[in-house]
Order: structure tokens, then sequence, then C-alpha cells
């Protein structure tokens, strides 16, 4: 059954050291995607995400601006990150692994994603909300964000290591609950 991204409580971003002693924060204020959700089944599950790189922010207008360029996501030439899911891998009722395709700058890389189903709910507007939480580690050179500087004394401005994060937040309507009950054979 198709959900909905709730955007005010789903956050799409990373996490890379800066200067090697400090965390750098991202997020993507701007995406979009279909997401087919299974409660009985997760691995049967699939997501498409579509993110705006241009919609980068980082809390830093000078850094948002660098990472718009062609050194990081080159917007003006690819303005869509993006992310499609190949298989879900259950390790137990709420934990496994989202295995997909990220495409950032033309390039696609396989990745895996470590995630926790956190549950489904209803909630007091006549929805159910389901929720997820997904981190991974990627190398960036990987998809040719290649730039960096040398620090004194050593060491590099920017980490090559990236930490992915995808928290979800999804929504469906309680009537579509109902839909798919009445269309089932008895």
């Amino acid at each position: 059954m198709s959900w909905q991204f709730d955007p005010g409580h789903t956050y799409i971003g990373f996490t890379g050291r800066h200067m090697m002693v400090a965390t750098v924060r991202g997020e993507f204020e701007k995406f979009t995607g279909t997401v087919v959700f299974d409660e009985h089944d997760l691995t049967r599950s699939t997501i498409a995400i579509q993110i705006d790189a241009a919609s980068v922010k980082t809390r830093n207008s000078q850094r948002d601006e660098h990472f718009r360029s062609a050194d990081f996501f080159d917007v003006e030439h690819f303005p869509l990150i993006t992310f499609q899911s190949k298989q879900v891998v259950m390790t137990d009722a709420h934990h496994g692994h989202l295995i997909g395709d990220l495409t950032i700058r033309g390039t696609t890389r396989e990745v895996v994603l470590e995630g926790e189903f956190a549950g489904v709910n209803m909630t007091p507007f006549n929805t159910y909300t389901a929720g997820f939480n997904l981190r991974g580690q990627v190398n960036r050179k990987d998809w040719g964000l290649n730039w960096n500087a040398v620090i004194a004394g050593g060491g590099l401005v920017a980490s090559d290591e990236i930490t992915l994060v995808i928290d979800l937040e999804l929504t469906r309507p309680v009537e579509a609950v109902a839909v798919q009950t009445e269309e089932k054979p008895a």
C-alpha cells in the first residue's frame, strides 16, 4: 500500500568531520518520493526518493553555496540526488537493512542503510503514521565529491567518510485501510 512522506516529520541529511575534529551536519529541505510499505511483511516494501540537491542546508550559507558548486553536488548540472531501494532484509521484527542505489552527480552506487522500524500508530487526525530510522556510512569520493584542502599540522578539511541519515515519518488516511480491507478476498 502506498504511503506519503510527512515532510514536517521527515529528515534527510548527513554528517561528516570538519577539520578532523568537529561534526558538521547537513540536511536537504526539499524532497519527494514514493513508498510502498507492507507492515505485515517489510521485505515487500519499496522506497524511491528524489532530493533537490540545491536545498542543502548546513547552518552556514558560505558552506551551503560551496556544496552546491561543482566541487561537490554541482547542482547546475545534477539538480537531483536519488535513492531507489532494491531489497529489504530484516534481522528481527524491527531492525534490518535497506539496500538500494544512491545516485549523486550522475554516478550510481549501491548503499546499505541500517534500519529501525518504530511501528505504526493511528493519529488523532484520522490517519495512520509509521516511522523508520535509517543510517549508513559512505565514502563521498565514490560519487566524485573529491574537493578537499590540507590543514596546518596535517589532515584534511573534510572527511571522506559520511554518515547518511534518513528519519521517515509516513502517513496514510484511515480510509485507505478500510478500502484495502474491503478489497481483500474472504
